[in-house]
């Protein structure tokens, strides 16, 4: 006897790996949508980038950058995608590695630390982004909160999120807390 099974009317979703979302970006599949990220297996178009966002991500970039000390093994990237996990390549606004060099994405593992700038993005960066970033073990992570004016900086990684965290307002002094001898202003910011 034949049995009849209901049939599902609900939606399945899909994750896609990382091979997934790098076969189709290399097709072409995404040209129309200028960046994308993966996170989760899921595919974000990113918003454009607005003036005030912009100013402050080149702000950070530059007080990173100056505050790094000589002769440092990390260089400091804007907008590089990151092959964090078989399921998330983030393409986050800043970032340090001490592997610059090479092909395709930046290796999770050589990352230092990860800056995102948030106006519209704060609850994606310090929920799903901040998961991703704290699975992957990245040792350090700061989300520029624009509209607040403050940096919330969290390190010390679990499956769940950041161990540790603090929150320093736009104009106050910024030390890693991972990475030696780093301290940057935020005075211009």
């Amino acid at each position: 006897m034949t049995e009849l099974l209901p049939m599902n009317t609900s939606h399945l979703p899909v994750k896609l790996t990382l091979d997934d979302y790098l076969l189709l970006d290399g097709s072409g599949a995404f040209a129309n949508y200028q960046k994308t990220e993966l996170i989760d297996g899921e595919i974000f178009f990113m918003n454009a980038q607005h003036r005030p966002h912009v100013r402050l991500k080149m702000a950070l970039y530059e007080a990173i950058k100056a505050a790094l000390p000589a002769g440092s093994p990390l260089t400091l990237f804007i907008e590089a995608s990151v092959a964090l996990s078989g399921k998330d390549a983030p393409e986050p606004d800043l970032l340090l590695t001490s592997e610059p060099d090479g092909d395709g994405l930046i290796p999770g593992a050589s990352v230092a630390l990860i800056v995102e700038v948030s106006d519209t993005t704060l609850r994606k960066d310090l929920g799903e982004k901040q998961e991703a970033y704290a699975r992957a073990g990245i040792p350090e992570y700061w989300v520029a909160n624009l509209e607040g004016r403050l940096i919330r900086q969290m390190w010390s990684p679990a499956n769940d999120g950041y161990g540790e965290n603090r929150e320093i307002t736009f104009g106050a002094p910024l030390s890693a807390a991972t990475i030696p001898n780093l301290t940057i202003v935020t005075d211009n910011l």
